[in-house]
Parts: structure tokens; C-alpha cells; sequence
């Protein structure tokens, strides 16, 4: 038959015949390419292919089929994504850090399926890869729908995007006649990655911070032909929906997943003990830079399906499946100065300036050294080598210096006597570690609280960054936060790179930030020790600001979470004739000062005590507290008898081990995410 690329005209029926040809033919060698990494034949043979399927497509449109691989390059941007109910719930897993609690793992499952303590457990070790983890659903053998994890029960419709990642099947290999869920994580390889920040950068784009940032926001993208650039890769671990299929073993359950055409990774490993997982978790976790994508643990799966039913889940997860998070990658550089930042509450806090070094994920060049105290006890010095990580996985931190490579010419460090930006001489009051500059007026200071002020979980002023902040401060437009009040269109216009919309956007949200409420208030305004979760206590006390501003000492303590430190701290703040002065500005300029009476009640959280500890995935820890108390909860940082519930994610340490031990119970971010939707969170 001649084809359409000659430019001969072909009957409808002939064309239809191509067409199943080439999608046959394209589909089994982007397979043999992009799964199997075993092609048979050249680039140059696949594309014709591709090119002669899209003419004949375009001309009979009607004949182009779902599975077609000219699906693949992405659809027209859609305004938003739908939501997906997962018939099957994709659970989260509890962690390892260390081999005891492998063995514990073990030990706890032995107990629980009630075998002999001599019996061994068949398990199957698999790399976890950290991308995003989604669902595909096949009918009749074709991909019809495809969605993220989201909070294990509902998750986004990202069908368009997926179809767009050359490894995942539109057609699968082999017969399924009834409906298949096949579960894995999309990811972006380092090669990849590292392509795409070049390009980023010759355009003069911000790159992006690590592979899994970059496959989550790839996939999330509303116009799918941008997904499509970034060529996605995807390894499957696992079903959620499967028909006429009896399934026995979790090796089983690969082979066929492998079968219908899925990519499962390679190192994947069944083992006949817990000690020879350990083995593997110790192998891998040296041989990890050998990889070309990222992965930050091993999964531990028992083998047995009907083992696996006997132990069941809870319902944070499988109680046959453990997480074993690899330890956290330290780096190492050296410290080519400190520096003093001046916060807020005018604390002076020393940062390190670093040698650009790559650490989990992200490029940093500087790191927090908290103290004076802190850099004399890890004996930090200018000139420094040391070993830096990021702490909870976010912030970089100095772990400790490397004396035994000091040259002789490091120089240590002194903490300055006068502040460095308005020169007036630092105090540190007794007990306290942190030196502070007492200069209300101390430019630093305004600008840290004009930010504050602006802040998302204070006035949420959306479009009042740093860079505007300092120029209203410069241009001597604003004072204190009172002043923001008062700006006018046109100032806030000429200011730099502000463009007319955005200053109208400003002015708006600098309108709307008057009515936010008593306990943002009470936040933004930057009293020292009086965090949100304080600042809701204070307004659950108290009517109002000036209510609040009057209250003695001895009422102050009498609020839940407030001691004498920080009622001392409050007193101080609203004693000043500075504070009394900016409370009667934001009455008189319309800003809510009082609480209000629509606050939400009669929640099934109302009055119940929240304590967070380690790593949330699915947002973090301040959008947590937030939650808890919007719907009347208490979020408060320490354990005692008087909590309710503890929320444990990755890292969790004394908390969660007082918690134990008071008995008090533990939950896991899906458990807390279950229980704010059924309380109309």
C-alpha cells in the first residue's frame, strides 16, 4: 500500500487498517525503547512510522484511537483538574530507620499472622523511589484513567498527563478482560533533570530545586503538552483493582504487572528472611548514586498474599509493609564567613556562608548556626570544612566542623557587641541564648515585621514581599504596619517593577487583610514568644485587642499555653507607648480588632489537643495547626497528659516516645486528614 507520507490518497478503509498497523507496530517498539531499554529498530525507522500515523490521523480524525501513541504529546491546557474516589485506598507506610526496627517490623508481623518464632518470612525488597505515586486504571485492556495518590482516598485526574510518559502502557500486553489498577510513582531521572534546569536557566527561568519537585509540578501541569517535554519515567509496585485474576504471591503480582507491559525496576529482590532484607537496605543504601533517579529508602513487602490478608491494615496502613528510610545525606564544605541576621524581635542569629554544595535534593550555599552557644560547642570557624545537612529534611544546618583538616589560618568567630545594621549595643538576657537589639526603630526590625505582617498565617497581604516591603520602608511610605493603611494607588504604583494590575492587587489585598480576624492579628503583630498557636489561645480569651492589651500578668498565665515568660512578654509589648499607638491606628483605620462571633464552633474538634511531630508530606506542619483550629482544635508543641492526639510523620522522635508512654494516641497524617474531613475541615 503506498503511503500517506508519498501523498497518495488512501480509501477510509485502507486507512483504517494502517492505522491499527502502525499503532500495533509504534506501541510494541516504544515498549521494546522506553521499557525493556531493548530496541530493534533506529530512531529514524520509529519516527517515520510516527510521522506517516499522524498524517493518516489528521486526515480521518475520526479513526484515531484511544491508545494511539500520538496521545502522547499532550492535549490543550484544561482549566482544572476533577477529583478521583480510589475504589481500592492507596495507604501509606509506616518507617524504619535503623536494622532494630526492621526487626521489630518483623517481629510485630510474626506475631500477628501467629507463626512459629523459628518460622522464616518470604519478603521482596524494592528501591522507593521518590516521585509521585499515581494510579492507572485499565478496562478491557485500555488505560481509561489515571490519578494521583492525593490523601490515599481521593486523589487528582491526571489521565491527559500520564498519557504523555512513554513507559506507561495505553494498550496493554497481554488479556485483561475485566478492570485492572496498576499502582506506581512517576519520577524524573537526574539525566533528565539536569537537562531540563540547562534549558531553564538559557531562558532565564528559575530551575527547578530536585527531581521530585520537578515530577510533581510536570505532572500537575493544566496543559499536558508541557508534561510531555519533561519525558516522565514511571516503575510500577503494585495493583489496587483486579478482576479475573488470582494473585497468590506479591512476585506474582509483579510478573504479571510486567507482563502487560508495566516497567518494574530492575533491583527489585525477593529474599527469604528479614535479615537478608536488612542486607539489602544496607547494600543500597552505599549503592544509591549508581542510579540515575532518586531514591530515598527501600520498601519491605511479605511475599504471601494470604499472608499479607491474615495481617491486614490499620488504618494508616499495611501492617505486612515497612518503609526504610535511608539516613539523612549530609555533605560535605567549607564556611567562608558568618553573617548576623537581624529578625523581628530583633534576635541577632549567625548564618553560615557557605560554598555552593548539593545536599538532598537542592544546591545551598548557606546554613543556620542558631547561637553564639551553638558555634562555640560544635567549635565552627571561619575557613572551616564541616558537614552540613538539612534539618527535618528542609532547613541546612552545620552537624560539625572538620578540625583535623584546619590549615591554621580559620578565624573564630565572634559575635558582635553593637547590632550590624543600626549599631546599637546588643543585650541577652539571662537564661536566654539569643542576643537581641532592643532598637524598636532598628531598620532591620521593621522590615522582618513588615513581612511578618504580610505572612499567609498573619494578614495574608498576597503581593507585599521583601523586595516591596524595603521600598515603602526606603521611600519612607511606611513607618509600622498601621501605615499600610493608608497607601494610595498611585504610591504603591510608582514603586519599581509594579505594574498598574499589581498595585490595584495590593491595594485589594491590603483592603481585604483588615478583616482577617483577632487571632491573625494577634500573630502578625510580632510579640515575642507569641506564635499562632499562642495567639489562638489569646483569642479564645479575649474579645479584643484592647481587652487583651489591658489583661495583667497573673490573668495572662491563666490561659492555656501561656506561662510567665511569655505573659512577661506580652505585658512589655502592650506597655510600650509605641504599641499603644499602633493598636488605636488599625481601629481608627477599619482593621478587626475584635473576635468574631461567626468563629467556627461545634466541631467535632472543638476543644481537642493536637501535637505534630516530625515530617508531614501532604502539607506542613503550620497548615496543619491551622486546620486544627479552625475547626475549635488546640495545636500545641509539647505532650502532656492533656493531649489528645499526637500526629506522627517521618522523623518523629521524643514526642511521639512520650506519647507512648503517656498512653496518649498516635496518628498518622492520613488518620488526622480522615479525621478534619469527617469534622467538616
Amino acid at each position: 500500500m503506498d503511503k500517506q507520507g508519498e501523498g497518495v490518497r488512501v480509501t477510509r478503509k485502507q486507512a483504517r487498517e494502517r492505522i491499527e498497523e502502525l499503532v500495533e507496530q509504534i506501541n510494541y517498539h516504544g515498549y521494546r525503547y522506553y521499557v525493556l531499554d531493548d530496541p530493534e529498530i533506529s530512531d529514524a525507522q520509529y519516527d517515520a512510522m510516527v510521522r506517516e500515523l499522524v498524517e493518516l490521523e489528521e486526515q480521518f480524525p475520526d479513526l484515531r484511537r484511544p491508545d494511539s501513541p500520538t496521545q502522547r504529546v499532550g492535549a490543550p491546557p484544561v482549566e482544572e483538574f476533577g477529583t478521583v474516589e480510589h475504589e481500592v485506598p492507596m495507604l501509606s507506610l509506616d518507617n524504619a530507620f535503623n536494622e532494630q526496627e526492621l526487626l521489630d517490623f518483623d517481629e510485630r508481623l510474626r506475631r500477628q499472622v501467629e507463626l512459629e518464632s523459628d518460622e522464616d518470612i518470604r519478603y521482596v525488597c524494592e528501591l522507593k523511589i521518590d516521585g509521585l505515586a499515581v494510579n492507572l486504571r485499565y478496562e478491557r485492556g485500555v488505560f481509561v484513567l489515571g490519578s494521583t495518590r492525593g490523601d490515599g482516598y481521593t486523589g487528582e485526574n491526571v489521565t491527559e498527563n500520564l498519557r504523555t510518559v512513554q513507559s506507561i502502557p495505553l494498550t496493554l500486553r497481554g488479556e485483561m478482560p475485566g478492570a485492572l489498577e496498576v499502582r506506581g510513582e512517576v519520577f524524573l531521572p537526574w539525566s533528565e533533570f539536569e537537562r531540563i534546569n540547562r534549558e531553564r536557566e538559557a531562558n532565564e527561568e528559575p530551575p527547578f530545586a530536585n527531581p521530585r519537585n520537578a515530577a510533581a509540578g510536570s505532572l500537575r501541569q493544566l496543559d499536558s503538552r508541557i508534561t510531555a517535554s519533561r519525558r516522565l519515567d514511571m516503575f510500577c509496585y503494585g495493583t489496587g483493582v483486579v478482576t479475573d485474576t488470582e494473585l497468590t504471591s506479591h512476585t506474582q503480582e509483579l510478573e504479571l504487572i510486567e507482563r502487560l507491559g508495566f516497567k518494574v525496576n530492575p533491583h527489585t529482590r525477593a529474599v527469604a528472611s528479614i535479615s537478608e532484607a536488612v542486607e539489602y537496605c544496607a547494600e543500597w543504601s552505599e549503592r544509591r548514586e549508581e542510579l540515575d533517579y532518586e531514591v530515598d529508602g527501600v520498601v519491605v513487602k511479605a511475599d504471601s498474599m494470604e499472608l499479607q490478608q491474615r495481617a491486614g491494615a490499620t488504618s494508616h496502613g499495611p501492617r505486612w509493609a515497612i518503609a526504610f528510610k535511608f539516613p539523612a545525606e549530609q555533605a560535605e564544605t567549607v564556611i567562608k564567613d558568618i553573617e548576623i541576621q537581624v529578625g523581628r524581635t530583633g534576635a541577632l542569629t549567625p548564618r553560615a556562608v557557605m560554598e555552593p554544595v548539593f545536599v538532598d535534593g537542592s544546591t545551598v550555599s548557606h546554613a543556620t548556626l542558631h547561637n553564639e552557644d551553638e558555634i562555640r560547642r560544635k567549635d565552627v570557624r571561619i575557613g572551616d570544612h564541616v558537614i552540613i545537612r538539612k534539618a527535618g529534611e528542609v532547613i541546612p544546618e552545620v552537624v560539625r566542623s572538620l578540625p583535623e583538616k584546619r590549615t591554621g589560618s580559620e578565624r573564630a568567630f565572634e559575635m558582635p557587641s553593637e547590632c550590624p545594621v543600626c549599631g546599637t549595643p546588643v543585650v541577652r538576657a539571662e537564661g536566654e541564648a539569643v542576643a537581641r537589639c532592643p532598637n524598636l526603630n532598628c531598620p532591620a526590625q521593621k522590615l522582618r515585621l513588615l513581612e511578618h505582617w504580610a505572612g499567609r498565617q498573619a494578614m495574608d497581604i498576597d503581593g507585599l514581599g521583601p523586595a516591596v516591603a524595603e521600598q515603602l520602608l526606603d521611600r519612607g511610605l511606611v513607618d509600622t504596619p498601621a501605615d499600610l493603611y493608608e497607601l494610595t494607588r498611585e504610591q504603591v504604583a510608582d514603586l519599581e517593577r509594579m505594574a498598574e494590575k499589581s498595585a490595584d492587587n495590593l491595594i485589594n489585598a491590603i483592603e481585604a487583610s483588615k478583616s482577617r480576624g483577632l487571632a491573625p492579628l494577634i500573630f502578625a503583630l510580632g510579640i515575642l514568644h507569641v506564635g499562632r498557636t499562642v495567639a489562638a489561645r489569646l483569642a479564645e480569651a479575649y474579645p479584643s485587642l484592647e481587652a487583651l492589651a489591658a489583661a495583667p500578668s497573673e490573668e495572662l498565665e491563666a490561659v492555656p499555653d501561656i506561662g510567665p515568660k511569655i505573659a512577661q512578654s506580652l505585658r512589655k509589648y502592650f506597655d510600650r507607648p509605641e504599641s499603644k499607638e499602633l493598636i488605636a491606628r488599625l481601629q481608627a483605620l477599619g482593621v478587626q480588632t475584635e473576635r468574631s462571633e461567626e468563629a467556627v464552633g461545634g466541631s467535632e474538634l472543638e476543644g481537642v489537643s493536637f501535637v505534630f511531630s516530625g515530617k508531614l508530606e501532604q502539607m506542613t506542619r503550620e497548615e496543619a495547626e491551622e486546620l486544627v483550629e479552625q475547626l475549635g482544635g488546640r495545636a500545641t508543641s509539647s505532650v502532656s497528659g492533656n493531649t489528645d492526639y499526637v500526629v506522627a510523620g517521618p522523623g518523629a522522635g521524643s514526642k511521639l516516645e512520650k506519647a507512648r508512654q503517656l498512653g496518649i494516641q498516635v496518628l498518622s497524617e492520613d488518620e488526622f486528614l480522615r479525621m478534619v474531613r469527617e469534622a467538616g475541615g
